[in-house]
């Protein structure tokens, strides 16, 4: 069967699979010499000239990245951090402690440490300090003789921080890429982020932390020419391994810039000397030379969050910049060992929000639970687990380190989570997100009326009735079948990797096959495996799908060897299984 482009609806109530329409004969002849699917998979993404079709398929370091003194207040930023470099100044690092922080940290580290800066770098603890720039450690910086900080991926909103460091005669250059809050910019030497000042005239807003600071390096070394004595030319590429871990793990839109940082980031990933990374490499057994996007975010971004999560995010930093091979295995294997303690503390917390609902009479439109015990990092992924299973706005709280009462919040789908904390009225001491996922801190006083409060808010947004667990549109780009799923077909979907937010892999619909076998796997068979009949039987092709709960856990029950069903699934390369190379990672089934 062709690849199919015209209107197809495959509708099994209350269920609907739609597919997009086709593309115009104008913009089709504008992608001639592209294929059907790739001309399709262009359009969708936005993309209707030739040239912005070249620049994203062949994105390119010396063509596609803007000078990085375009940014509002870059050069004067720059030149601040070549002087304070060139006066053997004491300067500070100050991070954040996540797959973005950590990654811009070392970034400005390697930087700092090849131009023979006096340096630290500062890393909050996530538990003691919090997100962001903190007065009690900018007085720490004031006593150790720090007279110039430079923040990454934090700062925009840290006002009284930055007051006591003017106070304490410490200039600051924040590098952020958050948004402002409504006090506006806060007062620093410089403020470089492109995504939130209203004077910007960078043509590209989106960066990560990471790759802003990467910018100043680049900026720095511009400004500065003497440094090239110490920093060889090109040099700077190198840290892209860095740039591309955070660039993918912070799901920042991979498009324009982003997308020739993560293309390079990984083609320097493959390839880095960095010696932290070939030992997590092999920790995690992922091949460094065909690392993807898949890798960083389900394998590396894990285990450096887990760091700051269950014990200080130092680790993580020391392991991408050590030289040395024993300490860079000794904390690869820490890593892996607190990412599972992260893995089982989450497990018991999740099956503990599961017995607590399984004693409630109903089911409320919204699930709000915590208790002091729960570590508040580690709720956004137990909060995502239970919103997809039980498809509704899920909040669960624990207790800081500092006593502050925190949570995640997940949305389920249906909700946008950050309009539903903010139209809850004296509730959050502080709350932040968007529409799927968010953070928030509860007055003390009100953490035992927080569901109640948070049903009347998302009733008084006019969702407040039973969760639309039935109210499913997926939009798949092609109708496929088995025997088109090979290792040919996925090449072609790989040219438009790496994969992410504004571009996601392309879904697929295979329609009606047969079922030859159906298991599950995982320590506690979590995990779905099928494997559906191909080439007229001859061949079977993997479907596979990890954490299996919803409405796939519920179908899946009722699956048997020769049941008929249709797939929603994207294509992937296995690198486990030898002999079957491609395989589907499925998103919904349903019987025919």
């Amino acid at each position: 069967m062709p690849l199919g482009y015209s209107i197809h609806f495959l509708i099994q109530s209350p269920y609907m699979f739609s597919l997009h329409d086709t593309i115009d004969d104008a913009l089709r002849a504008e992608f001639s010499q592209y294929d059907d699917f790739t001309a399709a998979l262009l359009s969708r993404r936005g993309i209707v000239t030739r040239e912005d079709a070249d620049r994203f398929l062949n994105p390119s370091y010396d063509l596609h990245l803007h000078d990085p003194l375009q940014m509002t207040d870059m050069p004067k930023a720059a030149r601040r951090l070549a002087d304070a470099i060139l006066a053997k100044e004491k300067i500070a690092v100050w991070s954040d402690y996540d797959c973005d922080g950590i990654p811009g940290a070392v970034v400005l580290h390697d930087f700092l440490k090849k131009s023979g800066a006096n340096f630290e770098n500062y890393i909050p603890h996530r538990h003691r300090e919090g997100y962001g720039v903190n007065v009690a450690g900018i007085e720490q910086l004031a006593k150790r003789g720090i007279s110039l900080v430079v923040t990454i991926d934090s700062g925009i909103t840290d006002h009284a921080a930055l007051a006591r460091a003017k106070e304490l005669s410490i200039e600051v250059i924040v590098t952020d890429h958050h948004l402002i809050s409504e006090k506006g910019l806060p007062e620093a030497y410089a403020v470089v982020n492109p995504n939130a000042r209203v004077d910007e005239m960078y043509p590209f807003h989106d960066l990560c932390g990471a790759a802003v600071a990467w910018k100043l390096v680049c900026a720095t070394l511009a400004v500065e020419p003497s440094f090239r004595e110490r920093v060889p030319e090109g040099w700077e590429k190198w840290l892209l391994d860095m740039v591309g871990i955070a660039t993918i793990a912070d799901m920042v839109p991979l498009v324009g810039e982003n997308r020739v940082l993560a293309t390079y980031g990984l083609l320097v990933l493959r390839k880095s000397p960095r010696i932290g990374v070939q030992k997590l490499c092999r920790v995690i057994r992922v091949e460094q030379c065909t690392i993807t996007e898949d890798d960083i975010g389900f394998m590396i971004a894990p285990r450096v969050n887990a760091a700051s999560r269950m014990d200080d995010a130092r680790d993580a930093f020391l392991l991408f910049t050590t030289d040395s091979e024993s300490e860079a295995d000794t904390l690869a294997k820490k890593l892996e060992s607190v990412n599972r303690t992260r893995k089982a503390e989450a497990g018991a917390i999740t099956r503990a929000v599961h017995a607590r609902l399984k004693e409630r009479s109903e089911m409320r439109s919204v699930i709000a639970l915590g208790d002091p015990a729960w570590r508040p990092g580690l709720l956004g992924l137990v909060a995502n687990t239970i919103a997809e299973e039980y498809e509704r706005p899920v909040f669960l709280w624990g207790r800081e380190g500092n006593n502050s009462i925190k949570g995640s919040v997940r949305s389920g789908g249906a909700t946008h989570a950050l309009e539903l904390m903010r139209a809850t009225e004296d509730t959050f001491v502080e709350c932040g997100g968007h529409a799927a996922a968010g953070g928030f801190t509860v007055q003390e006083s009100a953490v035992f009326f927080l569901e109640d409060r948070l049903v009347l808010a998302l009733r008084s947004l006019g969702e407040g009735g039973e969760a639309q667990s039935n109210d499913l549109s997926l939009h798949a780009d092609a109708v496929i079948t088995p025997e088109e799923v090979n290792a040919k077909f996925l090449s072609q979907v790989e040219r438009l990797a790496p994969f992410g937010m504004k571009n996601p892999k392309p879904l697929f619909l295979l329609r009606d096959v047969s079922l030859r076998e159906i298991s599950r796997f995982g320590k506690g068979q979590e995990h779905l495996k099928l494997k559906i009949a191909a080439d007229d039987g001859a061949r079977t092709i993997d479907a596979v799908q990890f954490f299996t709960k919803g409405q796939t856990a519920r179908t899946a029950t009722d699956l048997a060897p020769g049941s008929r069903v249709s797939l929603l699934a994207h294509l992937e390369r296995d690198t486990f299984s030898r002999g079957t190379p491609v395989r589907l990672r499925l998103l919904d089934i349903r019987l025919v």
